[in-house]
């Protein structure tokens, strides 16, 4: 790998220690994790205090979706709500794994937000 390269994961690697350092899910507001790759976005919800996750959306193996990533990013926005709802979970906290709140994130936010979760 060229030193840039590594450069970059040791500082995004910082920014998601700083990030957890604050967020912290608990069983009456757990925690709302995105990871954002090339091709896919997973969104999960885990009770930090049981270190068990509640509730798991990703774009991997959904032949029917079709779109762009920022699509792709709202619709398990809706879907992680909604799954939430029907568990009772009413209130979150954003993990945003060290990415900008923008574009993707951003996307997949506003659609949980819209759905009815508060975070």
């Amino acid at each position: 790998m060229s030193k840039r390269l590594i450069s970059k994961l040791h500082n995004k690697s910082q920014r998601k220690a700083r990030i957890r350092s604050t967020v912290i899910g608990t069983t009456n507001r757990p925690r709302l994790s995105v990871f954002v790759s090339n091709l896919h976005i997973t969104a999960q919800i885990i009770d930090d205090s049981t270190h068990k996750t509640l509730i798991y959306v990703t774009t991997v193996g959904q032949k029917s979706l079709k779109g762009t990533m920022t699509e792709k990013a709202e619709w398990v926005g809706t879907e992680i709500a909604k799954k939430a709802k029907s568990s009772k979970i009413n209130k979150v906290v954003l993990d945003r794994g060290g990415k900008l709140y923008h574009g993707r994130v951003a996307k997949l936010a506003d659609a949980a937000r819209k759905e009815g979760l508060e975070f």
